[in-house]
């Protein structure tokens, strides 16, 4: 009786706690139609953009760090790892701060 009694605390704890545990691991969906400065974004705010990992915007980090700001957005290309897809996918959702 003891035992089932353990089983059961635990599936109750798992089942209350797995939601929580889920919420902390992904991150904040971005905001629809949000654009991204691709001259100030920090990896946090680069990854809300499509297709754009921790590894890719990194790389756009560091790209701009070596190489200064980005004159126009579809310099992101000179990023390794960014193709012709992947700014198609992204160019909407982009600024490099001028209006």
């Amino acid at each position: 009786m003891q035992f089932l009694g353990a089983v059961l605390m635990f599936a109750i704890a798992a089942l209350v706690l797995a939601p929580a545990a889920a919420r902390g691991a992904t991150p904040p969906a971005p905001i629809s139609g949000e654009k991204v400065n691709i001259n100030t974004a920090g990896v946090d705010e680069l990854v809300t953009l499509p297709g754009i990992g921790k590894a890719y915007a990194a790389r756009i980090v560091e790209y701009r760090q070596k190489n200064g700001p980005f004159k126009k957005v579809e310099d992101i290309v000179n990023v390794r790892g960014i193709g012709e897809k992947t700014f198609e996918r992204i160019k909407d959702r982009l600024t490099i701060g001028k209006n």
